[in-house]
């Protein structure tokens, strides 16, 4: 217990869990739209698509932050478009497309970046590492969360309307073609910032919990925003006292609990249904 008090006591220790509860907060809060879009496994795929694009970046320009993450929205932005692309010019199903293109972009990015032996960076690249975090990947994350919240509110009620019913908001004038890519890329730009927090393998649960969680608690879209925002906020904060006395890897603990609370939601809805 003393020396996690003392761990507490670090400058280190201190960003780390301000990180971990606003990035907790901002990607629960965005989760709503993975949810209402239902694009859970699609959002899944592409997080693995940013890995080419981190390579390609790293290749031609080094270890610059700035580059990886244009490298990686990139990436991540060309796979999902291109595989929308191949399925409105063949016989392929969007779904087919975009896993042959994600799985190919994945092994080409991973190979790149073995070869220039970054296999430690690859590994955090993958699984996260809150506590590797530069200035730079921080605020990187603080711009993009509130860049993300501040949009969605204002935007809150058009944006609704589009998600339950693209065609009525047609007729309304809202620019449904518009707010889908908007949808998209919004989506994609939170993923990336999340990328050196809990990495590309796991940053789909902190992109879908939190408001499947509520989902099964309330029927009102504002709580699948805010509520998610607060699962996700609470839950990493959680994995954050749990991961350093217990010795876990802390990306994995906060997926970890925000799973626990999404299987305990789901138990509690359950026994109240009947």
């Amino acid at each position: 217990m003393n020396d996690f008090l003392q761990f507490l006591a670090e400058p280190l220790a201190q960003r780390s869990l301000w990180a971990c509860a606003f990035i907790g907060f901002t990607n629960g809060f965005v989760s709503a739209l993975v949810v209402l879009r239902r694009s859970a496994l699609q959002i899944g795929t592409l997080s693995c698509a940013l890995l080419p694009g981190i390579a390609l970046a790293v290749l031609l320009f080094g270890l610059m932050q700035m580059s990886i993450l244009l490298g990686a929205v990139l990436a991540g932005l060309m796979v999902g478009l291109g595989s929308l692309f191949v399925s409105r010019t063949s016989r392929t199903e969007h779904d087919t497309a975009l896993s042959v293109l994600h799985t190919t972009a994945f092994a080409t990015g991973y190979i790149i970046l073995i070869k220039l032996g970054l296999q430690q960076k690859v590994d955090d690249w993958l699984f996260g590492n809150i506590m590797s975090m530069t200035d730079a990947d921080l605020w990187v994350a603080y711009a993009t969360g509130a860049l993300a919240m501040l949009g969605i509110t204002a935007l809150f009620r058009p944006l609704v309307i589009t998600l339950f019913d693209a065609r009525a908001a047609a007729t309304m004038g809202i620019p449904v073609r518009a707010f889908h890519y908007g949808i998209f890329a919004l989506i994609i730009l939170v993923l990336v910032s999340s990328l050196q927090a809990v990495g590309a393998f796991l940053t789909l649960g902190l992109l879908v919990a939190p408001a499947a969680t509520m989902k099964m608690l309330t029927n009102r879209t504002p709580w699948l925003f805010w509520g998610g925002g607060l699962i996700g906020g609470l839950g990493s904060i959680l994995a954050f006292f749990l991961s350093y006395p217990l010795g876990w890897h802390l990306g994995a603990t906060i997926i970890m609990v925000l799973g626990v609370i999404f299987l305990t939601a789901y138990l509690f809805a359950a026994r109240k249904g009947t």
